[in-house]
């Protein structure tokens, strides 16, 4: 009995010390995204003015990938989507805009939302989520989370995300790495986009038409111990 005990203790640790490797330390999903678009300033548009999707321009699938670079970028990037005007898939809500927390958990919080097609990017607080067809990587987002745990040697390390989305009749689930349960929810309620998160709660957002100074540079997110 004791055997078979120290034997699952030992597989529990190798399973830990796996996962931790996995999140942290395994190779980051190579940056794909446009350069001209992440050195690009998002802060200079009108995101009341949206693009007209009448098929007429590039589809989904012919945009490279978006990725957060490292653990979150230094200042908003230019839309990933700008010339994608392939009509949104039946079931979608066009929630395409800027928004800002009003009510909930994450008041202030700002995030801009694209759409195309299947596609759909969001890009808030240092990060750049990207789900849906693409020219060059998975469909599941497969980037970071953006709070730095730790700084090793100098180096940030922030946790790895993953995950997919599906439109259900005008609700879009996120789901974990694609196929695992849903963690996310966004739909419209009126002309405010709500916002559930697993845990429960529920922030409520209006449109805007234009970055707020203070989320042009995001703020530095996590506990970001120093180890040495």
């Amino acid at each position: 009995m004791l055997k078979w005990m120290v034997r699952l203790l030992a597989a529990l640790v190798l399973l830990v010390v796996f996962l931790f490797w996995l999140v942290f330390f395994s190779a980051r999903p190579p940056l794909q995204i446009d350069p001209a678009t992440l050195a690009g300033d998002g802060s200079t548009i009108d995101y009341c003015a949206q693009p007209v999707l009448d098929g007429r321009g590039k589809k989904a699938a012919d945009i490279a990938k978006g990725n957060t670079p490292g653990c979150g970028y230094d200042h908003f990037p230019l839309p990933i989507l700008a010339e994608c005007t392939e009509p949104l898939v039946d079931g979608a809500a066009d929630i395409r805009g800027l928004w800002v927390g009003v009510e909930g958990p994450h008041v202030g919080h700002v995030e801009r939302v694209e759409q195309c097609g299947r596609r759909v990017v969001v890009t808030a607080a240092g990060i750049i989520h990207d789900m849906g067809p693409n020219s060059t990587g998975g469909e599941t987002s497969n980037d970071t989370e953006g709070g730095v745990v730790f700084l090793l040697g100098g180096r940030e390390y922030c946790p790895r995300t993953s995950a997919g989305v599906v439109w259900n009749d005008g609700v879009l689930d996120f789901h974990v790495f694609g196929w695992g349960p849903v963690v996310v929810r966004r739909y419209l309620e009126g002309e405010q986009l709500v916002w559930e998160y697993a845990d429960g709660s529920v922030t409520r957002m209006n449109r805007i038409c234009h970055l707020p100074a203070e989320a042009r540079v995001p703020r530095q997110r996590g506990p970001r111990w120093e180890i040495f």
